[in-house]
């Protein structure tokens, strides 16, 4: 049934994604999946979305495809590792997107937010998953008064359900949990866990009246 859907879905089919593409799979490099990016794209398209920050750039795979969506769109995308930082460049200027998406190689931990923008419409949130709660913490602050947090990879490839898990994965699984309860219980934030690829949440503003 998926596939079925991912054939009627109108992502950006060239040979320089496809190469992407085949590139991640053959390197295990963990890229965001279709319907994950069918549902990011769709949430930019109905919020208005032109100004995202994105933690964890990888190969550039996300930022490429949320730039191709609108000419308007600009990105900013914080990636730590030097070896990804120069694959993502390489990939950014081969889809011609280097004067839309801003590559920034630093840890994003440690990163001095003045170099930022002042605000975001959309921060996607989708590096080492044992930081997610430092990283919503640092840059919650950066978003836009409407704008969206979105974290992806909440199941971690369904070890979220496992038992049999080594130290280190049963160590990793109980953050991920800790995140997603952090989420669920934070008073400035309203998050809506959508259950699409490897799990989303999607985290708005609360306001009083």
């Amino acid at each position: 049934m998926n596939e079925y859907f991912k054939s009627l879905n109108k992502y950006v089919i060239s040979e320089e994604m496809n190469l992407l593409e085949q590139y991640a799979k053959i390197n295990g490099i963990p890229i965001i999946n279709k319907e994950s990016l069918s549902f990011l794209l769709l949430l930019i398209e109905t919020n208005n979305i032109t100004k995202i920050l994105e933690i964890g750039t990888a190969i550039g795979y996300s930022a490429i495809n949320m730039a191709l969506l609108n000419p308007n769109i600009y990105i900013d995308t914080i990636e730590k590792k030097e070896e990804m930082c120069n694959l993502a460049y390489k990939n950014i200027c081969l889809f011609e997107l280097n004067e839309r998406i801003n590559l920034i190689c630093d840890d994003a931990l440690n990163l001095d937010i003045n170099v930022l923008k002042e605000e975001y419409d959309l921060i996607f949130i989708d590096a080492a998953k044992a930081q997610n709660i430092n990283f919503f913490n640092k840059y919650e602050m950066k978003l836009s008064k409407k704008g969206i947090i979105v974290t992806d990879n909440l199941f971690f490839h369904g070890i979220l359900f496992k038992k049999d898990l080594s130290k280190n994965l049963r160590g990793l699984s109980k953050k991920i949990k800790l995140y997603n309860e952090f989420l669920s219980n934070n008073n400035n934030f309203k998050t809506y866990f959508i259950p699409v690829g490897d799990g989303m949440s999607v985290s708005i503003r609360r306001y009083n009246d």
